[in-house]
This record gives structure tokens, sequence and C-alpha cells, in this order.
């Protein structure tokens, strides 16, 4: 008896043990990985974290949140395909990035002067214009989330620009896009596609003349200092969608997923005010620099600048889906130039 009474014990043991693990198991958190490809304090950066603070608490642990910025784990030419594979459950992509998954309804929003301003930009994104381009995604593999705004992007050079021909015969840095590449070759401009690391020093050295951005990036990248004029031209947007991996999203369970997209409405308006703030702000630093010269264009000047980019609308109506494109302009109420 005494040979064989531990057994009855050790396989109890054991089952309690099997069982606490199987508990512990169960109660394991869902992971989401969350990758983007912008700096940690920027409007961006702060944004996921802020999300991520919210889906934790609001799902009282059951989800972790682990944010990768600046291209810590994939950048804007594998991102994509890494969601696609489960490699993250979660992307901040820059919008023209959708273009190499073929849909290239997305490539629209950097039409030049599409958007008169936020309010006409969030006609589009807020509302059914802005859903059904997200659902262009679906058969990808992706379910998109939100927009988040980056702005309005402004040119700098070393010469005042104030029409379109001062543009002429410059080297201006682009990010890859057929839209910005088309949109420089309309005015003259000789555009060259540079790496964000890259752009300072070639400004410096007098490889580019001048670059295309956001005042927030202009400030924050110091690019002003190798500037001496940025004109608020306002030509086009950037912006980005957050989007998540479809079949891992479809297989949370439902009060996960709802506690989720309320985090993810809470977060976009984070973002979205914290990046027009930073954009406000920079532009008034720049001003103070001291070493830039901040061009605010007259309603005329501003109108030449719109002309003269008509042909890009025009060239791009065969390559973006028309369906889409018109949907786009109506939402936003684009009226092209006289």
């Amino acid at each position: 008896m005494n040979a064989i009474g531990p057994f009855p014990r050790v396989a109890a043991a054991l089952a309690v043990a099997i069982l606490c693990l199987d508990g512990a198991a169960a109660a394991a958190p869902v992971v989401i990985r969350f990758s983007h490809t912008a700096a940690e304090d920027s409007a961006k950066g702060r944004a996921a974290e802020y999300f991520k603070g919210l889906a934790e608490e609001r799902t009282h642990g059951r989800v972790r949140v682990e944010v990768f910025a600046n291209s810590t784990l994939y950048g804007d030419k594998d991102e994509l395909e890494a969601l696609q594979l489960g490699a993250v459950q979660m992307l901040a992509a820059s919008l023209n990035n959708f273009s190499v998954l073929g849909v290239r309804e997305f490539e629209a929003f950097e039409l030049p002067y599409l958007f008169q301003d936020y309010e006409a930009l969030h006609r589009v994104t807020d509302g059914p214009v802005g859903a059904a381009l997200l659902a262009t995604l679906e058969p990808k593999g992706i379910r998109g989330l939100a927009y988040w705004d980056n702005g309005f992007k402004q040119m700098s050079a070393n010469k005042p620009l104030r029409l379109p021909d001062d543009l002429k015969g410059l080297r201006m840095r682009i990010r890859y896009s057929s839209v910005s590449e088309a949109q420089m070759r309309a005015v003259g401009v000789s555009p060259r596609v540079l790496a964000y690391a890259d752009t300072f020093a070639a400004l410096q050295s007098g490889a580019l003349d001048g670059t295309e951005h956001t005042a927030s990036f202009l400030y924050a990248e110091r690019l002003y200092q190798v500037q001496k004029y940025v004109t608020l031209s306002d030509h086009g947007y950037l912006g980005s969608a957050v989007v998540v991996n479809r079949r891992f999203w479809e297989k949370l369970p439902g009060d996960i997923r709802a506690a989720l997209e309320g985090a993810m409405r809470d977060a976009t308006r984070f973002a979205n005010e914290s990046a027009r703030r930073a954009n406000d702000d920079a532009i008034e630093a720049l001003k103070r620099s001291g070493t830039t010269v901040v061009i605010t264009l007259t309603a005329e000047e501003k109108a030449a600048w719109k002309r003269a980019f008509m042909k890009v609308h025009r060239d791009s109506q065969g390559r973006i889906p028309e369906q889409a494109l018109l949907s786009i302009y109506s939402g936003a109420g684009f009226h092209a130039a006289e």
C-alpha cells in the first residue's frame, strides 16, 4: 500500500498542474505587433502609443500592443507583405504604399490641391467614400480601420517660390510616388527620389535645390537650416491608413474587437489633432528660426499654382480607377482650376 500510495497523489497533482497551465494559456493576452515608419515623438508615433494605452486599458489586459516605431521592424517597401503574412498584425502605412498591391485608389489622396482644407479632407476620410476605399483592401487580406493625418505639404528651396515658374529647373527631393513625380515634372522640376536620412546632407551640399514635405517634418529634420525659403503652398496631402491583418482581426472575440474599434476612434482623433497642432507649431517655429523666410501665397498666386498642376489630375484619370476618383472629387468638393 505504501509503495503505490503516492501515485494517485502524483496523478492528481499533475492534473492540477495541467489545468493551471491550460488556464494560464487561456488567460494569455492577445498580442498586437503594431509597426510604423515614423519617429516615436512624431504625431503618428504618439498616436500609436496612445492607442496602445487605450487598447490595453479597455480590454482589461486581454490585449497587449507592442509598438515598433521608426521602421525598426519593417520599412515602407516590405511592411505590407509582412502584414499579409501575419508577421505583424497592425500598421500605420502611408496611403501611396497601397499601390504596390495593385490598389491605386489611394494615390488620389496625393493629387495636388485636391483638398481645400482639413474639413474637405475629413468629409472624405470620415465618410462613406473613405470607408469604401478601405474596403478595396479586403481582397488583399487587409482590414482598414482609420485614416491618420500627417498634414499638407509645403515647398522649400534656396530661392523664393511664389509662382510655378519659380520652380523651373530646380532639383527637388521627393519620396517615391508616381503622383509626386508627375506633379514636379508638370512645373519643370527635376524630381529626385531620396531617403529621408540623406536629404539634409544633399541640401547642404547643393546636390538638391529643395524639397516638399509637411512643416512639422521640415522643422523636426532641421531642413530649414539648409533652406532659405519655405512656401506655404499646401499643395498636397500626406496621410496614413491604420490597417490590420484581416484574418487575425476576424478571429478576435467580438467584445475585444469592439473595444479596439472604440480605442482606434479615440486614437484617430488624437492623431489628427496632434498632426495639425504639430504643423501649426512648426510654421511658427520656422518663422522664429531666423534662418528661413516663410512665404504665404496670395489667393491669386495659389490659383496660379493650382492651374499649373491640373495636368496631373488629367493624366491620373487613366491610372486611378474612375469611379473612386469621381467619388473623392465629389466628397472633397473639388473643382478643377480654369
